[in-house]
């Protein structure tokens, strides 16, 4: 398997990895992730077996300590300066899941992280998740303010 940063390219396979791992209520359509990779494409990793994409991890960079709403369909709110790696999204399609694809993805978005300097990552997550999330060193910060999909999301935080 292999990791690369997405091009614009990958818009096509990329919505539909998320149509094929999301609710309709809280994926992101083709038309945000063209957004997304027009503006911080290099912070969009993807994960292949061999020509297959298999799952991807993305977010912007902002100084805003918190994860918003309004980010996940605004990338002008991107700062590639800023001091927090956000995720947005960790995808893995049905057939790759409890392979270690998703914490593939994650140790790299680390990796990049800390070479770039940045403060640490913010995700938000379904409650079922905080437990996977702080196998990775994220700690919950509780009920975060997002509404996004009309679901309970909890806010964890990895601080290099």
């Amino acid at each position: 398997m292999e990791i690369r940063k997405a091009t614009s390219a990958d818009v096509e396979a990329v919505a539909a990895v998320e149509a094929a791992c999301f609710p309709a209520a809280e994926a992101a359509t083709e038309a945000e992730f063209r957004d997304r990779l027009a503006v911080y494409g290099n912070h969009f990793l993807l994960l292949f077996d061999e020509d297959r994409l298999v799952g991807f991890i993305d977010g912007f960079v902002t100084d805003e300590k918190d994860l918003r709403d309004e980010m996940y369909a605004d990338a002008s709110l991107h700062d590639e300066q800023g001091a927090w790696q956000m995720i947005f999204g960790l995808n893995t399609v049905p057939p790759y899941r409890r392979r270690g694809c998703a914490g593939r993805l994650i140790e790299a978005l680390k990796t990049e992280a800390r070479k770039e300097g940045r403060k640490g990552i913010v995700l938000t997550c379904k409650d079922k998740l905080v437990p996977y999330y702080a196998r990775f060193g994220f700690v919950s910060e509780g009920v975060s303010g997002s509404t996004h999909g009309g679901v309970t999301w909890y806010q964890m935080r990895l601080t290099f």
